[in-house]
Parts: structure tokens; sequence; C-alpha cells
């Protein structure tokens, strides 16, 4: 069973880049795809992007298209989220997750493993 675990997260001003990591242990990310997903108060868990296992094909909402890159560095069990050009409608929690479903999806459900998120705010 891997555990996840975020960072990168903290007070930024608008127009600000922040990257994201998220760190697995007791498993190997290799195995799976990942997604990012973010939820700001009040609001439901929204999709930010996935990347397949092999990092080849990555897919993300019109939201942040063109401002966000997932990648992934197997070898380091690691996958990150930069995030360029932020909007204060970008502000949320956060979370990584692992699944099995080896394309990834955008669809929090096929997701088995959670980080426990890693707070971001951007500030106008």
């Amino acid at each position: 069973q891997v555990q996840l675990v975020e960072s990168g997260g903290g007070l930024v001003q608008a127009g600000g880049s922040l990257r994201l990591s998220c760190a697995a242990s007791g498993g190997t990310i290799s195995r799976y795809a990942m997604g990012w997903f973010r939820q700001a108060p009040g609001k439901e868990r929204e999709f930010v992007a996935q990347i397949n296992l092999s990092g080849g094909y990555t897919y993300y909402p019109d939201s942040v298209k063109g401002r966000f890159t997932v990648s992934r560095d197997n070898a380091k069990n690691t996958v990150f989220l930069q995030m360029n050009s932020l909007k204060p409608e970008d502000t949320a929690v956060y979370y990584c997750a692992a699944t099995l479903y080896a394309g990834g999806s955008r669809n929090s459900n096929s997701y088995s493993y959670w980080g426990q998120g890693t707070q971001v705010t951007v500030s106008s």
C-alpha cells in the first residue's frame, strides 16, 4: 500500500509560481498513474491534472491548461505539479492521488490512494 505526502504549498502573489511535490513511500509509483486534485472551501474536489505510468500522457482541464504541468520521476518515487501564472481562484488544498488505472483518470473515484493535501494560497 503506497503512502503519499504532498509538499511545496504556500502563499504566493498572483502571477507567481509554485512547484508541488508528491513523494511516495511503501510502494513504487511506477505501478500507478497519478492525479492532482484541489478543493477550495465550500466547493467540490476538482480535477487538476493526470499523468500515466510512463509520463508520456498528461491531461489538464481548461482551467489550468497552459499554466500547470504535471511530471513524474519514477526513480525518485515522486510526482510534481509545476504551477505558473497563478490566479486567486487557484487557491485551494491540493491533493495527489494514485490509481492502478494505467492512463489515469479525471474521476476522483478512480483513485485508491490519497495524500493529506498541501495548502496553496494566491493573493491578489
